[in-house]
């Protein structure tokens, strides 16, 4: 097949630190390769890949200063040209939400989309517009059933677990780490809370983006003594699994409806158990007492740390094996390329396509 994986401008892929996004783009562009599939991926120029590199931008736009608002801008120059080669390519893969939407419209060629967040309210009305466009959600909860929208498959995020080390036993002494950004939704304070109710060290590791500086320096900042609770900055791939690996537990005391959480399947192929708060995809990524505690409030996570040594490290990778890795996302994606390549055969008899559905 031919495929155009379109990637966010404002991360490098893979990204260098934080970015789920681009972790998942590079990981699902790289496999496709392997598999003998012809790939370009629109990305940035700084982007590292085994496709065909097409670049949008030099840089990351979050490094050269562009703004949240004029993201959409720096997004259309790329994306007109983009689809103006569209049958180059038997099936267009954009990660890039609302963007790319009035494009699908216009093209023959096939184009899918992950979502891979929240649908804001003020874009719900361009998702309605385009319902009938082919979308893929990254968990079963994630899907607005409301929008009426043309879901054709959920397919999880996928890591390699290759890459994560396995650690059988926590550290001595024992500690507690949360991973993410430091935002109200991903509740860090909520983190510290559990901590200090529950008397265990907790590090944290994450990037403070612009919009959530202030709730940092206000309800985050304030608590960190670099004694019991200890920042450690932003963390690179390598760091995560040297930081989470060895803790008795991650916490996720989410505030939101978390459409996956990359985190938690990272800190599971670890061996790391997750306390969660049952909220968005955790219920659909945590086997609850077996790699980790799905829980309804603070309280609640509070008590899950005591027990929490009780769960087997090795389920938890297996876990993660099992139904979170880079293959079975690919396997995932694979299907549905198949299934909307069939689809537009079925409807318009093209033969150009029929070699390309039995690669």
């Amino acid at each position: 097949m031919r495929i155009a994986q379109i990637a966010p401008l404002w991360e490098r892929v893979p990204p260098p630190a934080y970015g789920g996004t681009e972790l998942v783009v590079s990981l699902l562009t790289d496999e496709l390769v392997k598999r003998g599939h012809d790939v370009t991926l629109f990305a940035t120029g700084d982007s590292i890949t085994q496709a065909k590199l097409n670049a949008g931008s030099d840089l990351p736009l979050r490094m050269k200063g562009v703004s949240i608002l004029e993201y959409p801008v720096y997004d259309s120059v790329r994306l007109t040209p983009l689809f103006e080669r569209a049958d180059e390519f038997d099936i267009i893969h954009s990660h890039v939400d609302i963007n790319a939407l009035p494009y699908g419209n216009f093209i023959k060629t096939p184009v899918v989309h992950t979502i891979h967040g929240v649908i804001p309210k003020v874009a719900e009305p361009l998702y309605q517009l385009h319902r009938d466009q082919h979308y893929i959600s990254i968990s079963d909860s994630q899907r607005r059933h409301d929008l009426g929208l043309n879901y054709v498959q959920t397919v999880y995020n996928g890591i390699n677990p290759h890459t994560y080390e396995f650690h059988a036993e926590a550290a001595d002494p024992p500690y507690l780490v949360f991973f993410g950004r430091m935002s109200p939704e991903k509740g860090p304070q909520l983190a510290i809370e559990i901590a200090k109710r529950a008397g265990w060290h907790l590090k944290m590791a994450g990037k403070v983006d612009p919009t959530d500086r202030e709730f940092y320096e206000r309800e985050v900042e304030p608590l960190i003594d670099g004694k019991q609770i200890v920042y450690l900055g932003e963390a690179n791939h390598a760091q995560k699994s040297e930081i989470m690996g060895p803790a008795v537990a991650t916490l996720c005391p989410l505030t939101w409806e978390e459409p996956f959480g990359l985190v938690m399947t990272e800190s599971m192929v670890c061996g790391t158990p997750v306390i969660a708060i049952a909220r968005g995809a955790a219920p659909e990524l945590i086997l609850d007492g077996k790699t980790g505690f799905l829980c309804e409030d603070v309280d609640a996570c509070v008590e899950a740390v005591s027990q929490v040594q009780q769960i087997d490290r090795r389920t938890c990778r297996d876990h993660v094996i099992n139904h979170f890795s880079n293959d079975r996302m690919v396997d995932g994606y694979e299907a549905v390329y198949r299934q909307l390549m069939e689809a537009r055969f079925a409807k318009n008899g093209h033969l150009k396509h029929a070699a390309a559905l039995s690669n």
